[in-house]
């Protein structure tokens, strides 16, 4: 390679070089930063995407940097987009319903013992039993994503709503 294709970041073979070098770390800076949930596989291509978009106005010496700011920008939008999306559904939602200050405080109090008891659950209770109970999911889909057998899925199960029974037992 010449020095000048070396310099180019619009050559495919400079830009594949680049993707292969820096991929693993930009994944890796993501996934800590923000977990599983910001989709860092998504976010690594994006932030390659916008780099290959903008080939000619980014120096080889600035790559690496501009890949990081974009993936980090990147999921910085998705956060806000998301509180938001919240933001707009809670306010909509409580205009809509008619519903006393009691109930609305006995609602509110039930959600928190909700989630603090979803919090004691282990990793594994708690994903197989969102999978099953929030996302509607079969017993055998679960096993098969998580790759486990089925009656390790329904003992989980088992087990969190008997968790959550025993933490929630006032309501």
């Amino acid at each position: 390679m010449s020095t000048e294709e070396e310099a180019d970041l619009c050559n495919e073979k400079r830009f594949e070089q680049l993707f292969n070098t820096v991929s693993r770390d930009l994944y890796r800076f993501i996934y800590h930063k923000f977990g599983t949930d910001s989709n860092p596989a998504d976010l690594v291509q994006e932030a390659f995407l916008k780099l290959w978009q903008n080939c000619r106005k980014v120096t080889p010496e600035k790559a690496r940097s501009f890949l990081f700011t974009v993936a980090n920008n990147a999921r910085l939008n998705q956060i806000a987009r998301d509180k938001t999306a919240m933001k707009y559904a809670e306010s909509d939602q409580r205009n809509v319903e008619i519903e006393t200050p009691q109930f609305q405080m006995e609602h509110d109090e039930y959600s928190l013992q909700l989630k603090e008891a979803l919090k004691s659950l282990s990793e594994d209770q708690r994903v197989t039993f969102m999978l099953n109970r929030v996302e509607g999911k079969k017993h055998q889909e679960i096993a098969d994503m998580l790759g486990i057998s089925r009656k390790a899925v329904e003992k989980r199960i088992y087990t969190a709503l008997a968790i959550l029974r025993e933490k929630i037992k006032g309501f």
